[in-house]
């Protein structure tokens, strides 16, 4: 029953994150990093490198929301989630007709294809997929990358596989510090003794971690419901409840408060991304001026949308711009203009002037 569910949230998963890369919002990627001019898009909008305050607080809802889901869900990034896990009960499950003796090398050349796609699509949240896929062995780094990743991944599945939740994976870890007594974990029911348990010990051998869940919880469980679905099969054969289930109370106070505080700062970070303004501006004087009462300035306009503009710059005051005043701006990107101001007056401020269509932003500056 169990292993239907998981297997159902497995595809769901592969299907979003494969798919993720080729869905576009407003002509861009949903979701990619543009290492060159170090930007993320983000559905829609652009999330700048320099915005250093939403990346810090992206960083703490993620580590909130690990926080809440370890305490009340236990395991289930691990059984449920876990890229690890799936590929390795995806292969597993793909060469389950095949003989025991030859099922382990079998399944080490079915997961030769799928490291490959799996490294593929890291490299797609990076490049697009199909500029990645023309460059693929034409770049050296695009080759690089996928080769290095797709040995990296492939050896760490194929040699080292479960061993790496219990020995290396540092969430494993820690998992243990933050669950409480009403975690939800797979445990084996105590208060109806081991005296009425059939002994048909079924449930350590399906077990991918060899551990015996009647001696208790243990680090190296994944929570991968593979001994209930086991105890299941033989007792319900004799109309009785198994002995092994999910255990703990997901409804209490510390969810709410947990799911409160986690409510709250992603409301925070989608608040602060939505009130980001479309276009924003800023203007710098350079320190070298060409002749006297002529300054010369740099405005570094922003488009965080996916719309194409055309601005005018205009001064106010007693100040006469020199040169020319239209600049146009694609989207997602940064335009750096270098323009000059002549003084006409005794001010000692020029304010700047953007338009464009719907918009309309002054900044103001010294002038020397």
């Amino acid at each position: 029953m169990w292993q239907r569910y998981r297997l159902i949230v497995a595809l769901l998963q592969a299907a979003l994150i494969i798919g993720l890369p080729f869905l576009k919002v407003k002509g861009e990627s949903a979701l990619r990093f543009d290492i060159p001019n170090l930007k993320l898009y983000f559905f829609g909008t652009v999330i700048w490198i320099k915005e250093f305050y939403l990346i810090l607080i992206a960083t703490i809802f993620l580590l909130i929301l690990i926080v809440f889901i370890t305490t009340i869900f236990g395991r289930v990034w691990c059984g449920w989630l876990c890229p690890q896990t799936v590929l390795l009960d995806l292969s597993t499950r793909m060469t389950s007709i095949i003989g025991r003796k030859k099922r382990d090398f079998v399944q080490k050349i079915l997961l030769l294809p799928l490291t490959a796609l799996v490294s593929l699509t890291l490299i797609w949240y990076f490049v697009p997929p199909a500029e990645t896929m023309a460059r693929l062995f034409s770049s050296k780094i695009i080759t690089g990358f996928f080769l290095v990743q797709w040995v990296v991944i492939y050896s760490e599945l194929s040699f080292l596989g479960r061993r790496f939740c219990s020995t290396i994976c540092p969430y494993s870890m820690l998992q243990g510090s933050l669950f409480d007594s009403n975690t939800l974990v797979i445990a084996f029911d105590e208060s109806r003794g081991e005296e009425g348990c059939m002994g048909c010990d079924r449930c350590v051998r399906v077990c991918p971690m060899g551990i015996d869940i009647k001696k208790g919880l243990r680090r190296e469980c994944i929570a991968c419901a593979e001994c209930i679905d086991a105890c299941i099969s033989m007792t319900e054969k004799r109309g009785i409840e198994p002995f092994i289930g999910y255990r703990g109370k997901v409804f209490r106070n510390k969810t709410l408060v947990l799911g409160g505080v986690t409510l709250v700062v992603g409301l925070i970070l989608a608040i602060l991304i939505l009130l980001r303004p479309d276009i924003d501006f800023v203007v710098s004087r350079d320190p070298d001026s060409p002749l006297k009462l002529v300054n010369k300035y740099t405005l570094s306009i922003q488009n965080n949308t996916g719309n194409r503009y055309r601005l005018a710059v205009s001064v106010e005051g007693e100040f006469q711009l020199i040169g020319e005043n239209t600049i146009l701006l694609p989207p997602y990107t940064t335009v750096h203009k270098k323009l000059m101001v002549r003084a006409r007056g005794a001010d000692h401020k020029v304010v700047f002037v953007l338009k464009g269509r719907d918009i309309l932003l002054k900044r103001e500056v010294g002038f020397l």
